[in-house]
């Protein structure tokens, strides 16, 4: 539709304006030239035609839900929004592909808010986001939530309220998984996967060193996610609390990131770079993982529950059909497994224009039907405990039940304890991280700075 791509070009301008850097501004300065003020022009007369067409084109007095996601597209969301339509045909929903990194969509939900702007209608909040976003977001208990909530696992119910007010219903949760070459390891002698870091990287060692010495020169021992965002913040927790380093900051308030486990675990995964890992993994968010991954081209990978249904795609190519398994992520010397808490959460913008129609959009893509689909299209992990004994869900995604404990006492970042700086906090500890993984600084020093640049930011305590 032109009205919706008029309305992707602005969020895109919205987004590119969240860095805040001299250049951007420069460039908006720049931009009032003649050239431009031609082109919005011509913008402006056709977006009035083409909005005109729309509206011709809509059949009856349709009302139009926006919803947006990061991303792209999947096979979910188009049954989601056609399923709906469907039932609901006074309602046209129209799908906003957002940044495919979370900081960056955070970043697009924060301006649109900022500007109160009604273009944004229904939107997916991650798991850490409530706590930061609450005050935008309408109270879904208002709106019917209040009938279906208890199905959902209580934990991310309570995480998603704030004063009584529950600004989010759980869509899907999460937990990083260790996926597996299960043909290599049985070609190399292994009878299972990896317990530990340690015999991660012994076995990712030997298998890359076997496979390319058979020619193939673009086999690597284990990808995962290094980039300098959110999901390094994810995969840095789980090495630091699988070492027994903590949690970063304590439930009870205390900085507790500068520890000698932490240290060690930071410093053997900066070791990964350049030999069982790329040099290139420093960039790598999920999909650059997967898609060495997805290509045959990995003995181990760091991923989400999303990424099984992906692998396991004869249509979409994947070279790793059938031969692989998932399980926890290897645990470090003075720890246990540790899986970090994803998922996300479908909410309602309190400036919306439409918010009777936008909660039942909302209140279907989080119920049991929209959560299945969800389910059989991409393996995300249902929020409503009904469907993981649910015949139809099993057969697409045995792991289902095999993990439920993994995936039910996942680690859940410090997002409530530091809210409304955890965004803040999280930056600060990824590209900490993400300056040890790159040989900028030191694990010592990197933790050290980073302790009092987190008090800096929340007013936190040292751990004693």
């Amino acid at each position: 539709m032109k009205k919706l791509l008029a309305l992707l070009l602005v969020l895109g301008l919205i987004a590119a304006s969240c860095g805040g850097s001299d250049e951007s501004e420069t460039s908006t300065d720049e931009s009032t030239d003649d050239t431009t003020a031609e082109a919005a022009d011509e913008s402006t007369d056709e977006s009035t035609d083409e909005g005109e067409e729309a509206a011709d084109e809509a059949s009856g007095d349709k009302t139009v839900v926006r919803w947006i996601f990061g991303g792209s597209a999947s096979d979910s969301a188009q049954e989601l929004e056609s399923t709906f339509e469907a039932a609901n045909p006074d309602i046209d929903i129209e799908i906003i592909q957002g940044p495919e990194s979370a900081t960056d969509l955070l970043g697009t939900y924060l301006q649109t808010f900022e500007a109160q702007s009604d273009e944004i209608d229904v939107l997916n909040i991650d798991v850490i986001w409530p706590g930061d976003l609450a005050e935008h977001l309408l109270d879904m208990y208002e709106y019917g939530a209040a009938d279906v909530v208890d199905a959902h696992f209580p934990a991310i119910v309570e995480n998603n309220t704030r004063d009584g007010r529950l600004v989010g219903i759980p869509f899907y949760t999460d937990a990083g998984l260790l996926y597996y070459r299960t043909d290599l390891l049985d070609k190399y002698g292994y009878d299972g996967p990896p317990a530990t870091w340690d015999e991660l990287e012994e076995m990712a060692q030997t298998i890359q060193d076997g496979e390319q010495a058979d020619g193939n020169q673009d086999f690597t021992g284990f990808v995962w996610q290094g980039n300098a965002y959110e999901g390094l913040t994810c995969d840095a927790l789980e090495w630091i609390k699988s070492y027994g380093g903590g949690e970063i900051v304590s439930p009870e308030g205390e900085i507790t990131i500068n520890n000698e486990n932490a240290v060690a675990a930071l410093e053997q995964a900066a070791g990964w770079v350049g030999t069982i890992s790329p040099e290139g993994v420093t960039a790598f968010q999920e999909e650059e993982a997967r898609a060495i991954w997805h290509a045959g081209n990995a003995a181990f990978m760091r991923n989400w529950p999303y990424a099984y249904s992906r692998s396991q795609s004869v249509e979409d190519d994947s070279q790793v059909v059938d031969l692989f398994g998932i399980g926890p992520l290897p645990a470090g010397p003075e720890g246990s497994p540790a899986a970090t808490l994803g998922g996300w959460q479908i909410a309602v913008s309190k400036y919306s224009a439409n918010p009777e129609e936008a909660a039942r959009f909302a209140l279907f893509l989080t119920s049991e039907e929209g959560q299945k689909i969800n389910a059989l299209n991409d393996s995300l992990l249902p929020t409503i405990e009904a469907l993981y004994s649910d015949d139809e869900v099993l057969a697409n995604t045995p792991f289902f039940a095999d993990l439920f404990d993994v995936f039910t006492n996942a680690v859940a970042r410090p997002s409530t304890i530091t809210a409304p700086n955890y965004n803040q906090t999280s930056v600060a500890f990824f590209n900490a991280v993400h300056g040890v993984l790159t040989g900028e600084t030191d694990a010592q020093t990197a933790v050290e700075e980073l302790e009092l640049d987190i008090a800096d930011i929340t007013g936190l305590e040292l751990a004693s």
